[in-house]
C-alpha cells in the first residue's frame, strides 16, 4: 500500500539547511525512514522550497514510514500543528480515470543522449581516451540548460506518461518561459498572435517552470562530482492512459530519483486553482 507523506522542514536548523543543499543527505534520511522497507522499495521524494519560510520534505514510499528523525533534527518536535502528514494514497490513485483532469507538480531532471559532450568533464575526457572503438561509443547523458529545453522535453513525453497537458486558459500564459509567436485563428475568422514556451507548438499549455536548481555532491563524500539539474513544473494535466499515469505516480519520471527528481504529485482540480504542493 503506498504512502504519502509531507514533512514540514524548518529552515533556520542546522540540519535542515544540509537537507536544502544536500540531495545525498535528503536521500539517506529517506531510506531511514523505513525500518521495515523490501530491499527493492525506491522511495521518491521532493523538496518543496518554492516558500523559504516553509520548506516540505514530500516522500512517496510503498510501505508505511517513520519520520520521527526527521523531525527531531530538521523539523519542528513538540510544536503545534500538523506538521508531519502521512496519507493512505491508494484514494487518489482510485480517481485516475480517462478524461480527468488534476493540478500537478513535478520535479524532474531533463536530459538528452549525446554522443559527444560539448564541454566534457574530466571523467567524460577519461572515457573518450580510452575508448578502442569510438564508433560503438556509448551516449552521454547530459540535462537541457535552458528553460525552453525543459519545458520542451516535458511536453514530448506525457503522452507515454499517460496524460496531455490541455491549453491554456489565459492568454499570454504565466510569466517564467521563453515564449515564441503564431498566428492563430480566433472567432471571428481573423487571426491573432498568440505565445507559447515551444516554437514547435502554436498553443500554449497549461504548464509553466516554477523552479530550477544545479547542485554537485560526491557519493558518500568522495569520489567524482556527482551534478544533478531538477526542474519544477507546475500546472495541470488530463489523463489519457490510467495504466500509464498510475505507474509513473508510484515509479517516477526520468532519472535522478534518489536524489529527488521523478515525484510527481497530483490534486484534485478546484475552480481557480493552479498547480498543487
Amino acid at each position: 500500500m503506498p504512502y504519502l507523506s509531507r514533512i514540514r522542514i524548518n529552515p533556520l536548523r542546522a540540519e535542515s539547511r544540509r537537507y536544502l543543499e544536500s540531495p545525498r543527505a535528503v536521500h539517506g534520511a529517506v531510506m531511514g525512514g523505513l525500518p521495515d522497507a523490501a530491499d527493492d522499495e525506491r522511495p521518491l521524494w521532493r523538496m518543496d522550497s518554492d516558500d523559504p519560510h516553509r520548506p516540505h520534505l514530500v516522500v512517496l514510499t510503498r510501505s508505511r514510514p517513520d519520520w520521527s528523525h526527521v523531525v527531531e533534527h530538521a523539523g519542528w518536535p513538540g510544536a503545534d500543528g500538523d506538521h508531519v502528514l502521512v496519507r493512505d494514497y491508494a484514494p487518489l490513485l482510485a480517481l485516475i480515470e480517462p478524461g480527468r483532469a488534476f493540478a500537478f507538480r513535478l520535479t524532474a531532471n531533463p536530459v538528452q543522449n549525446a554522443p559527444t559532450p560539448t564541454s566534457p568533464t574530466a571523467a567524460q575526457r577519461k572515457r573518450i581516451a580510452e575508448e578502442q572503438d569510438p564508433t560503438r561509443r556509448r551516449g552521454f547523458r547530459m540535462a537541457h540548460r535552458t528553460a525552453a529545453e525543459q519545458l520542451r522535453w516535458f511536453l514530448e513525453r506525457t503522452e507515454r506518461w499517460g496524460f496531455a497537458v490541455p491549453a491554456s486558459r489565459t492568454d499570454p500564459p504565466a510569466s517564467g518561459l521563453g515564449t515564441s509567436h503564431a498566428a492563430v485563428p480566433d472567432a471571428s475568422g481573423g487571426t491573432r498572435t498568440r505565445t507559447s514556451p515551444d516554437p514547435t507548438d502554436p498553443v500554449p499549455r497549461e504548464v509553466r517552470i516554477t523552479g530550477r536548481h544545479r547542485r554537485a555532491f560526491t557519493k558518500n563524500g568522495r569520489g567524482a562530482k556527482v551534478i544533478v539539474t531538477s526542474v519544477t513544473f507546475e500546472g495541470r494535466l488530463e489523463v489519457t492512459d490510467a495504466k500509464a499515469l498510475t505507474h509513473h505516480l508510484l515509479s517516477g519520471i526520468g532519472p535522478a530519483k534518489a536524489y529527488g527528481c521523478g515525484l510527481l504529485t497530483l490534486a484534485p482540480v478546484r475552480s481557480g486553482s493552479g498547480a498543487n504542493g
